[in-house]
């Protein structure tokens, strides 16, 4: 456009943090559904969250946190403008970490804006308890629990021993990130048929051991493991 010079920088560098603490090392919804935990001494809040930090609109890339109008937010685009006349401003896409509602907003070149501390812990799956899925932390043995509802279709590939992520902002949980790709094994699907191959056509339902339906090569059998992508719910290979 005339009379207007603009320069789009993207970076793939992710700042959310690994917490470094003496204890251990994930749909979104707006409620808060913290619930009761194992008490455990796990020591001054302070010194579980460092002191969130500013920095200059000028620095907003592609995987920033930041935090507008007390909530966390992760930048997915953003755009330096530098009109013929005028301030310079930076305009953005941003995804909210609690709702996932995502929205543009503008920033006057320069202006500081304030880090949104994400943090993640490493956790194993242990058990489900009912409605609740039970998450434990193999250090100090701590219990987290986080209800089926909150986690959606994830639970479906949820198996225990597995290790997944919680994803916290002012210790508070608020996704769970499961591995991209589980090993799961078939407990229910219709034989296989003499002479299906790796490389033969069609595919059939499968019920795997989570719970979870997904269609599969004629070839696979009873108890066979297979590789499934957890963002996408297809069959990758068999294990």
């Amino acid at each position: 456009m005339a009379g207007m010079a603009a320069t789009f920088s993207v970076s793939s560098a992710s700042p959310i943090l690994s917490r470094p603490s003496p204890l251990s090392s994930l749909s979104f919804s707006s409620k808060s559904f913290i619930l009761p935990m194992r008490s455990f001494n796990r020591g001054p809040l302070s010194h579980r969250f460092p002191r969130i930090m500013a920095f200059s609109s000028n620095d907003i890339k592609v995987g920033s946190n930041i935090e507008v109008d007390g909530a966390p937010w992760r930048v997915i685009e953003f755009l330096h403008v530098k009109p013929g006349k005028g301030a310079a401003f930076v305009r953005t896409k941003m995804r909210n970490y609690l709702t996932g509602n995502t929205v543009e907003k503008t920033f006057r070149a320069g202006s500081t804006i304030s880090e949104a501390a994400i943090y993640k812990e490493t956790k194993q799956f242990t058990y489900k308890d009912g409605a609740q899925f039970v998450f434990m932390d193999l250090t100090t043995y701590e219990e987290t629990r986080v209800n089926e509802s909150q986690i959606g279709e994830k639970s479906k590939w949820l198996k225990e021993g597995m290790d997944c992520n919680l994803l916290l902002w002012n210790d508070r949980l608020f996704d769970v990130e499961i591995p991209i790709t589980v090993k799961l094994t078939v407990v229910n699907v219709d034989p296989g048929l003499k002479g299906d191959t790796a490389q033969g056509g069609g595919t059939k339902p499968a019920t795997l051991d989570t719970g979870a339906v997904v269609f599969v090569p004629l070839f696979i059998n009873i108890g066979d493991e297979v590789l499934v992508d957890t963002r996408t719910g297809q069959y990758m290979n068999r294990a």
